[in-house]
């Protein structure tokens, strides 16, 4: 659990850095001051979609860095970190977002064109895209995932040589082979197909004793 709130913690805190240097270099889109309120001076502006762009890189690298450094530090705790990148991810997300766009950091000019006596002034910060708040938490918790499947298949025992193990079943046995013998193809061995003395060998390797003549003739 402190492991967990750890995590939560200090990725909240560096929402907070973060928040501040998205106002700083992200570009702020031109608004009319009106009766009705503030409306956007140019509909074509790209400074909203700049915004998002900043949003994305700065959140985006956040969370790859988050993911390294969890998993080389924390993998003795891996659920408490796991479950921090995550909690820890969103709050950040979010912390950047609400810091980045009520504070302003450095000057900020806009241009654009309006009638004549029409002030034109910077906007806040918004997110148009939405779908870029979840780049902190998805990128740390992704990266903190893969680093540890490649680690767990490195040390897998798939990647080790079968050493010391019979043959796989249905393999081929090899022929028995003896000393001065020859092989045959169902295992069998002939001892030389030599012949003892007095006797004949056949072409089996059988010997018959004695060497002597078949049964006599009558007379």
């Amino acid at each position: 659990m402190r492991v967990f709130a750890a995590t939560v913690l200090a990725l909240a805190t560096l929402g907070i850095g973060a928040g501040l240097l998205w106002s700083a270099l992200a570009p702020r889109a031109p608004y009319q001051v009106t009766r009705a309120g503030l409306v956007l001076a140019d509909p074509s502006t790209q400074a909203l979609i700049a915004a998002d762009g900043w949003y994305a890189v700065i959140t985006g690298g956040l969370g790859l860095a988050c993911g390294a450094v969890g998993w080389f530090a924390g993998r003795r705790w891996m659920v408490g970190v796991l479950a921090g990148l995550g909690v820890g991810g969103v709050a950040g997300a979010a912390l950047t977002y609400w810091v980045g766009s009520t504070f302003t950091i450095g000057a900020v000019t806009v241009e654009a064109a309006a009638a004549p006596g029409v002030k034109v002034v910077p906007g806040a910060l918004e997110l148009t895209a939405n779908g870029v708040s979840v780049a902190w938490p998805l990128l740390a918790v992704g990266l903190f995932g893969l680093l540890e499947g490649m680690h767990g298949y490195q040390d897998s025992p798939l990647r080790r040589p079968l050493a010391g193990a019979g043959p796989l079943p249905g393999a081929p046995s090899s022929p028995d082979r003896s000393p001065g013998g020859d092989v045959r193809p169902n295992g069998n061995t002939d001892g030389g197909g030599g012949a003892d003395e007095g006797g004949h060998t056949d072409r089996r390797g059988h010997t018959d004793e004695g060497g002597g003549a078949g049964p006599a003739r009558d007379g």
